[in-house]
């Protein structure tokens, strides 16, 4: 198939009308018309990720985040950005990404099942409209209940479990009792302020700096902090799984999951 075609399948299950403003999903570099045989996927554009899907010879890489977030003025070999551009180019790769359209339309329902949340509904609200005489909601993240009350600390150990982790950042009391829970995957600083509105009484999120943590808990919110890759990475399982599903004859290879950083203790 053509580069057109599935750009068009995958834009038809995530419109880019669901992105934030500032966001910039789609097509970041490369042909349209090329033809597709394998795809690999991706959390991230990041040079280890290039130099795989360069090796596995794939004509497309679909990553969760975009490569390219602002505009550039040159293209070379001076810049990082200019080299991980220049590379696609010279290996006649497509990079094409889905962000906060994904966010909207996948991530945020996924990670509640993950989570295993009860009665989810969606944490801040982006799009609203009527499916016949029904009301739709999309929008970021999701808050219901967690499958039983347990401790701040419980609750730490089962995202550990759930999202396949070694260490999770808590802002809290660990012997806490904890029910009403919100879950954001990516940076989480927006959504304190959805979950303090929703009762949630702990909120599952990425990217909370000390301030924002410790105004969370003055609020009555506790925060456990999965990272940023900790909870998006479940992108790169499931779109993987999608492709293989709705394309039969595309071959798919996919990023090892590889935490971005390491924790010494």
């Amino acid at each position: 198939m053509t580069g057109t075609e599935l750009i068009q399948k995958l834009e038809e299950r995530y419109p880019a009308s669901y992105a934030a403003h500032w966001d910039n999903p789609g097509l970041q570099v490369g042909r349209r018309e090329k033809e597709i045989k394998k795809v690999f996927v991706a959390l991230d554009a990041t040079d280890e990720v290039i130099e795989a899907a360069i090796d596995q010879k794939a004509e497309m890489l679909i990553t969760h985040h975009p490569l390219l977030m602002s505009g550039m003025k040159k293209i070379n070999t001076d810049d990082f950005m200019g080299r991980k551009i220049i590379r696609l180019i010279q290996n006649d790769i497509s990079c094409f990404a889905m962000h906060t359209n994904y966010d909207v339309l996948m991530m945020a329902g996924l990670s509640s099942k993950y989570l295993n949340l009860q009665n989810p509904a969606v944490l801040e609200v982006t799009y609203r409209g009527y499916e016949g005489s029904t009301v739709r909601e999309e929008g970021f993240g999701r808050v219901g209940e967690l499958p039983k009350e347990m401790t701040l600390r419980e609750a730490g150990e089962l995202v550990k479990q759930a999202f396949g982790l070694d260490s999770v950042k808590i802002f809290g009391e660990l012997d806490q009792r904890v029910r009403r829970a919100a879950i954001s995957p990516g940076s989480g600083k927006s959504m304190i302020t959805p979950a303090v509105s929703t009762g949630a009484q702990v909120l599952v999120t990425g990217d909370i700096g000390h301030h924002e943590g410790l105004d969370a808990v003055s609020q009555g919110l506790s925060i456990i902090d999965a990272g940023h890759y900790g909870l998006e990475h479940i992108f790169i399982k499931q779109t993987a799984d999608y492709l293989k599903q709705t394309f039969p004859g595309l071959e798919v290879e996919q990023e090892l999951l590889k935490n971005p950083f390491y924790v010494l203790t």
